[in-house]
């Protein structure tokens, strides 16, 4: 008998799991586990408020399922702002952070859990996220970018374990625009340096030109050979336009 075919569906896909879990538990197993279930409480109700739904749990771990991408995008800025306010009247050693990754992706489902490369990478996505953070992929950050009243910060590429292809990842920051990576603010710095020197020495061989000709009318090529001359001193390559190819014509 031919085993019935895998139900294949597109969604959207939230991983959570708790920072620290391991060490939390080494410390205070009873008081861990309280923590948990009062947590899970939390997180569980605010799911299924968006219409998620949650496919599969092991330990500190959660796995669910939304339609919409805007939902599970809001689902998790919730559950994050709700775990810190009830992580306000507990202990510090007793705090739990939990980090939450969401990708976009067609996954199989079998006996009600969900598998497939969309799954693997929205796990990930929360292994890059900060505790009490977001981290989404690019196809989520597509969606949602104009839509949502977040800011969000670009990764760039990500390398992360048994994903063949870079993740394209970003940092949700609900509290309004991200900070600006440093890498661009100092690249945009750099270009605008630049475009700043060219500008300047192009008036600069502009004006030589014209007083040129002013004082040597006729001197067409004397003026040629002393622009050129200034151009290779300043760093500008033979064969780029000259201005007193502009002024002859």
């Amino acid at each position: 008998m031919e085993a019935p075919p895998l139900e294949r569906k597109l969604v959207a896909i939230l991983a959570a799991d708790i920072q620290g879990y391991s060490r939390l538990m080494s410390i205070a197993e009873e008081d861990t586990l309280a923590t948990l279930s009062a947590h899970r409480a939390i997180t569980d109700a605010i799911i299924a408020q968006h219409g998620g739904r949650i496919c599969s749990t092991a330990g500190d771990s959660i796995l669910a399922e939304f339609a919409s991408v805007f939902a599970a995008v809001q689902c998790a800025v919730e559950i994050q702002r709700d775990l810190a306010q009830a992580n306000l009247a507990l202990g510090e050693e007793r705090r739990m952070w939990f980090r939450i990754g969401i990708n976009i992706g067609d996954v199989m489902v079998k006996d009600g859990d969900i598998f497939g490369d969309g799954v693997n990478i929205a796990v990930r996505l929360e292994g890059l996220a900060e505790p009490g953070g977001i981290c989404i992929s690019r196809g989520v950050h597509d969606h949602v970018r104009r839509k949502l009243p977040y800011g969000f910060e670009d990764l760039g590429e990500q390398l992360v374990r048994n994903i063949a292809r870079p993740v394209h990842a970003f940092h949700v920051r609900p509290e309004g625009s991200a900070p600006e990576r440093t890498g661009n603010v100092r690249n945009r710095s750099l270009r605008r340096g630049a475009l700043a020197a060219v500008a300047a020495l192009a008036v600069a061989m502009v004006i030589q030109g014209a007083v040129w000709w002013t004082t040597h009318p006729g001197s067409l090529p004397a003026l040629t050979a002393a622009l050129s001359l200034s151009t290779i001193s300043a760093g500008v390559p033979l064969g780029a336009p000259m201005p007193n190819q502009a002024l002859a014509s």
